[in-house]
């Protein structure tokens, strides 16, 4: 990688691969935006506009295509776990190169999935804090005060992760990079189950859930901690139940929203995950299992 402008690819340019696009163009860097035929004509068009408190409203060029065709620093993956098998077919590894394969993908156990397929020491997973949204293709609305990465890769040459560290930070983000990935993935699903599940088993915002349902969210918590603390990930109930206490009242999990719009919900990912490692270590998850059954059952 150089130390100065990088070619990335941004497989699904959505609410947060969006704006991680627009940001990394307009400070300068060449971005590939993978998508279908539809939105790549449109940004071809258009380019990405995003509207934002934190980093303006501005239009960014980029390129656009259907897969792949050339090599690049880093390609970012960024969209939902339900969509990854068929995505993946955008960017060939014949094309990718030496290229950083950088999923921001909830859940635990995609990196895994992307190592059987692509070299394990080029897959370096990111955890984002951020609410952005894709509210028609090519234009992005950033509403959290916020925009936080977490940049991790247990064999990843340091050097390729704090290159891209660097260029995505002086792009606008806060980013950082960790040595613990397994800590680093646990740390974001530990806060995401309880608030995903909850929010769409109850159809309900985070404020109405943590007043009207602070038991069960309480147990949700507990379980979730135990279950990370068994895969090397951390584990403060009281903290996490604080955290939530700080939001506010009417926020929505994208989970629910997928669920409001119909869109398949990444249960298998959170809940799913979170069930399969609670049977790898032995830990009873009685409240998980019983809202994963409740959304399964629901059709979801």
């Amino acid at each position: 990688m150089a130390n100065d402008e990088l070619t990335v690819a941004v497989l699904g340019p959505g609410g947060v691969g969006g704006l991680l696009a627009a940001l990394l163009a307009r400070a300068g860097h060449r971005v590939i935006c993978l998508a279908g035929a539809d939105t790549v004509r449109t940004l071809r068009d258009t380019g990405l506009r995003v509207r934002s408190g934190q980093f303006g409203d501005f239009t960014a060029h980029v390129a656009a295509d259907t897969e792949l065709r050339e090599p690049v620093d880093a390609c970012l993956i960024t969209v939902k776990h339900t969509a990854l098998g068929p995505a993946l077919h955008r960017i060939p590894g014949r094309a990718l190169g030496d290229g950083l394969i950088v999923p921001f993908l909830n859940g635990v156990e995609h990196p895994a999935e992307l190592r059987a397929h692509h070299r394990p020491d080029r897959v370096a997973p990111a955890v984002i804090r951020v609410e952005s949204t894709r509210v028609s293709p090519g234009v992005i609305e950033h509403g959290s005060p916020f925009a936080e990465i977490d940049l991790t890769g247990a064999t990843v040459p340091r050097d390729r992760l704090d290159t891209l560290a660097a260029a995505l930070r002086a792009a606008g983000p806060k980013t950082r990079v960790l040595d613990d990935e397994a800590a680093t993935l646990w740390a974001k699903m530990s806060f995401l189950a309880p608030f995903a599940l909850l929010t769409t088993r109850h159809r309900l915002p985070l404020g109405d859930v943590r007043t009207h349902h602070r038991e069960e969210l309480t147990a949700l918590v507990e379980e979730t901690a135990a279950v990370s603390r068994a895969c090397g990930g951390p584990s403060d109930p009281a903290r996490a139940l604080a955290r939530y206490d700080t939001f506010p009242p009417h926020t929505k999990s994208s989970m629910q929203r997928d669920a409001e719009a119909g869109r398949p919900l990444e249960l298998d990912a959170i809940g799913g995950a979170l069930l399969r490692a609670a049977d790898r270590h032995g830990i009873p998850v009685p409240v998980t299992a019983r809202l994963v059954a409740e959304l399964r059952a629901a059709g979801h």
